[in-house]
């Protein structure tokens, strides 16, 4: 860790002195893009995140969202939470703690807002599935998540897995938690009164996981997987779990004031952080933290991120309560300072002051970075020529585009007995009876989460308007209306202007759709310096988005016979012709295209495929989008349930291939009913029909594709295939 001759320069300029050793680290720590943001806040003006639903918006630890009622009047007195965080450097160097611990991160953001977390979505992204360090990190990844998620009884509904040569030298590992609390219950991060204490309940502090937050800003070297081990924190889920029941007795019996987990900077980020959103100072004894490493240092106490730990801001008169129940749940308890008036942040260590900072100019005084940025182009067409079968075949298997069983068979996704619509679906559905409807059903909340690298490589502005788009209708295609969203920004060295210019386009085009949509992003999280000797990530755009509904129950992906199957949505057309853009077609066989045309009024698209979805006479809607028309049919047979599809156009590749979001296939046995309320929304083309004999059979015009159940499965089981 060291402090860069600008930085320094200015700290010296506040100060009137040379920082201290402690002081030099805590800012380096607290002014890294990690914690500052120094590269990306100033973009970040461009999202939207107001709405009569937000409670509490972006800068808190959680987003808080009010639930609308079940008649759609007004909203309900149940609150959820949303955060997403990214664990991507130490996901690379430790894949199985470096997830783990994201996972439980997240999590302790969402105790922090006095929530309890009712649901777990990750997004994952590894580079080629063929290499084997990749499968390496997949499956230390996989099994960091599900033993942390596991363990502390957290149900993963959902989330992707894509893969990509990119991502060979730097895996992005992207949780979500969503939350549950109400108005009674909420408490925030920011300090209320001098006077207070500040309690530290929780793990022991070590010396793992110290310079965290630093590490996470720069470029992964090549011996990043040896040399920044002591960078990752190490997970205990059995302390997590006790640190969540703890944390909800708190609560409910009203002993905490505000709260901040210790994540990134650890004591020393949570504990300024926290003084300095209450215009507050705090004076705080390091020698009174409670330890499991001897003769720790100033530096490492402040700094270390050692996991399962909250500081709360706790009145004088509720210190020994807090302090019982600390005891109850086997947590350690420590008082290790207070709230003052000063506005200044102070740490003594060994009779003498280590730390003496104004509050706010650590958490806001990090100079901004002004950084070039060049606009990305998009490519010419110069399409592959590939057998329909075989291309079909290809699709259908190939990693990012197959299915993820393998993946979320290994979460616990019933734990909590809240999931109706579970992973593998376009979204999960949770269900949340606090809310009641007139008929007693509830409030269903519909969840989706992802990317896609192939879309935001292609085309970074136009890409990231087509991922909010397409989470949109994944949850419009279970019956639900999209509420709000939470994005993780993932990016290269933004000190590259062909870099920025990338991120700045996923910033840019997230931002406009979500606007387009009407649904507001209440927080997120940014990851840049997600560089290696392999190159830079494509940009990333993760985004986790939240609906709601009546009731809990949603048509699901599978058609039955003699239904009609119908596709919903624009095509895309480019002369007639759709484009590849961004397609896994040209990731599997190369060749360049422009990204698709998204619809010019994708609200109305989204809100009429909600409207679709509750109807009785529909029994299944899947979005139509990664891995194009291919995919989404294979996805709706069984062996039990078949189609016969006529493709509607005259260039079968494109029209079998190409991406587009905002589309969605539907069976339905009310045709009529269908195109009455896509009437001047959508195009709406009847294009098969559900059969009882297992096999999809694609009727080209000129040749005909068929193809049976088994195979198809056989051939989408690629990842459980070759891992197991």
């Amino acid at each position: 860790m060291s402090l860069s001759d600008s930085d320094r320069e200015v700290v010296v300029d506040e100060l009137g002195r040379e920082p201290t050793p402690a002081e030099a680290a805590l800012f380096e720590n607290l002014w890294s893009e990690h914690c500052a943001y120094r590269s990306s806040r100033p973009l970040l003006g461009a999202f939207e995140s107001e709405g009569e639903q937000v409670i509490i918006g972006p800068g808190d630890d959680a987003a808080v969202i009010a639930l609308p009622e079940p008649s759609g009047e007004g909203n309900s007195e149940t609150y959820i939470t949303m955060g997403i965080e990214s664990h991507n450097h130490p996901s690379y160097v430790d894949p199985f703690d470096g997830a783990a611990t994201g996972v439980g991160g997240i999590v302790r953001d969402t105790l922090s807002m006095g929530a309890y977390p009712i649901a777990l979505l990750d997004s994952l992204y590894f580079g080629d599935f063929e290499r084997e360090h990749s499968r390496y990190l997949l499956e230390g990844v996989v099994e960091g998540i599900s033993h942390y998620g596991n363990c502390i009884g957290v149900p993963t509904v959902g989330g992707s897995v894509d893969f990509h040569e990119r991502y060979e030298g730097n895996p992005l590992v992207n949780v979500a938690c969503v939350g549950l609390t109400n108005e009674d219950r909420m408490i925030t991060a920011i300090a209320q009164k001098p006077g207070n204490k500040l309690v530290l309940v929780g793990n022991a502090t070590g010396r793992d996981g110290l310079g965290g937050a630093s590490f996470a800003s720069e470029d992964l070297s090549e011996d990043a997987e040896t040399e920044d081990r002591p960078a990752v924190q190490v997970g205990d889920p059995y302390s997590e779990k006790l640190l969540i029941e703890a944390n909800e007795q708190l609560i409910e019996e009203e002993l905490i004031e505000s709260a901040r987990d210790l994540g990134a900077a650890g004591l020393g980020g949570a504990s300024s952080e926290l003084v300095a959103k209450g215009g507050l100072g705090a004076d705080i004894d390091l020698e009174a933290v409670h330890q499991r490493e001897p003769n720790m240092n100033a530096l490492e106490i402040l700094l270390a991120e050692s996991q399962e730990r909250m500081c709360y801001e706790v009145t004088p008169g509720n210190v020994d309560r807090v302090a019982e129940i600390a005891d109850r749940f086997d947590l350690g308890c420590s008082v290790i300072g207070e709230v003052t008036d000063t506005g200044w942040y102070v740490c003594r260590f060994d009779g003498e002051v280590a730390v003496d900072a104004p509050a706010e100019f650590l958490g806001e005084g990090a100079p901004m970075n002004d950084l070039d940025h060049v606009e990305p182009e998009q490519p010419e067409t110069d399409l592959p020529d590939v057998p329909l079968d075989e291309a079909f075949e290809t699709i259908i298997g190939a990693p990012s585009t197959a299915s993820k069983r393998w993946v979320y068979r290994q979460y616990d996704h019933e734990v909590g007995v809240r999931t109706s619509v579970p992973p593998g679906d376009d979204a999960a559905v949770l269900a949340i009876r606090e809310t009641e409807g007139e008929d007693g059903a509830g409030t269903g909340l519909a969840l989706s989460s992802g990317a896609a690298p192939n879309w935001t490589e292609t085309a970074p502005y136009d890409g990231a308007r087509a991922v909010a788009l397409e989470n949109a209708t994944n949850i419009a295609a279970k019956g639900a209306t999209p509420l709000a969203a939470v994005d993780c920004l993932n990016g290269g060295n933004p000190e590259k202007p062909d870099v920025y210019g990338g991120f700045k386009g996923i910033v840019d085009g997230l931002a406009d759709m979500c606007a387009e949509l009407s649904v507001p992003v209440v927080g997120g999280n940014v990851s840049l310096y997600n560089d290696s000797p392999t190159g830079p990530i494509p940009p990333t755009p993760t985004l986790a988005m939240a609906g709601t509904k009546a009731g809990y129950d949603a048509p699901g992906l599978a058609a039955t016979a003699d239904t009609d199957l119908v596709l919903v949505g624009d095509r895309g057309l480019d002369e007639g012709t759709p484009r590849l853009g961004g397609s896994e077609y040209l990731a599997r066989f190369g060749g360049t295209d422009s990204f698709p045309e998204l619809p010019e009024n994708p609200a109305d698209v989204v809100e009429a495929l909600s409207q679709i979805a509750q109807f009785d006479s529909t029994v299944a809607v899947h979005d139509v989008s990664h891995g194009g028309l291919a995919v989404s049919l294979a996805e709706m047979i069984d062996e039990d349930v078949g189609l016969d599809v006529s493709l509607p156009g005259d260039a079968p590749a494109a029209e079998l291939f190409h991406e587009q979001p905002g589309r969605a296939l539907v069976a339905t046995t009310d045709l009529d009913a269908v195109e009455a309320v896509f009437n001047g929304v959508a195009p709406v083309e009847r294009v098969g029909t559900g059969t009882d004999d297992g096999t999809l059979r694609i009727d080209t015009g000129e040749e005909t594709i068929r193809v049976d159940a088994m195979t198809v499965a056989e051939r989408r089981d690629v990842i459980e295939r070759e891992l197991d």
